[in-house]
């Protein structure tokens, strides 16, 4: 089964949109996924939101390679959210022609988490755009029954929950959970590999899932447990940073490289049947 891959933004960190398109398109990619919000307070972004002439030519540019924008990082979700906040984040990647945006829930109290999601989910629905929760240890969305705890509430029709390999390992969330998920639920995975080693503290989590991340294939995440809970056709983002495996090489060999790992992985797995 042929598989639709999109290079995330980790794998290739730091650089600019422009280049992402051209190394997702050089190494093989069907689509690119782009961050126009920090993932931290001072982190590396691209706020295509505030240079519409920008986001012409950046258009243009994946016309002519026959790329697309798969997803778009990130919204975080705290106490104080208000959706209306993101209007033109949301407009700027409906004009991208983006499919999928990751939301991460950084909000203790999980009923206004909820309503906050509820009300994003209403805010993107005029611009096409799904929203998927990712679910992180070292958020306060912990794991795949918090988020599933919040779609069952939130009831949005454009809603979903992302599958990432490194956080489904670090937060022990069980295989059998992820075939549990209802696939209307699931628009994409992220695919990496990962130490048996979880590091105790948030600091040390996010160090990690940034910078530290294998290859598929050259850890001891059960990848092929994780991926054969999914739908086989799921469209699959590679996102695998590594600062020190990377030293050296340029970004569209490593992003090669990635893609390369991921379908050798992927190659061997039989997901479960969409229905």
């Amino acid at each position: 089964m042929t598989r639709e891959l999109s290079l995330s933004f980790l794998t290739c960190l730091g650089i600019g949109p422009e280049e992402a398109v051209r190394v997702a398109a050089e190494a093989g990619y069907d689509h690119v996924g782009l961050r126009m919000l920090p993932a931290a307070p001072g982190g590396i972004a691209f706020p295509l939101m505030d240079d519409p002439a920008r986001v012409r030519d950046l258009r243009t540019l994946m016309t002519d390679l026959g790329m697309s924008v798969f997803d778009v990082e990130m919204i975080r979700i705290a106490p104080d959210f208000r959706a209306t906040d993101y209007l033109s984040f949301l407009d700027c990647a409906g004009r991208l022609g983006a499919r999928a945006i990751l939301v991460a829930g950084d909000d203790p109290d999980e009923g206004r988490l909820t309503a906050s999601f509820a009300a994003l989910c209403e805010a993107a629905s005029p611009f096409g755009l799904a929203m998927d929760l990712e679910f992180m240890p070292q958020s306060e969305l912990h794991d795949l029954a918090a988020a599933l705890r919040v779609l069952k509430a939130a009831g949005q029709p454009n809603q979903g929950v992302i599958v990432d390999a490194l956080h489904v390992s670090r937060s022990r969330t069980p295989a059998a959970l992820i075939a549990e998920i209802p696939e209307k639920w699931m628009h994409y995975a992220q695919i990496c590999d990962g130490p048996a080693e979880i590091p105790d503290t948030r600091e040390a989590l996010n160090f990690a899932a940034r910078h530290e991340r294998f290859l598929p294939g050259d850890g001891a995440i059960d990848l092929a447990a994780i991926f054969g809970a999914l739908p086989g056709g799921l469209p699959v983002a590679v996102e695998v940073p590594n600062d020190r495996q990377t030293a050296g090489l340029s970004p569209a060999e490593w992003a090669r490289r990635a893609r390369q790992a991921s379908l050798a992985l992927l190659g061997t797995v039989h997901g479960r049947s969409q229905r």
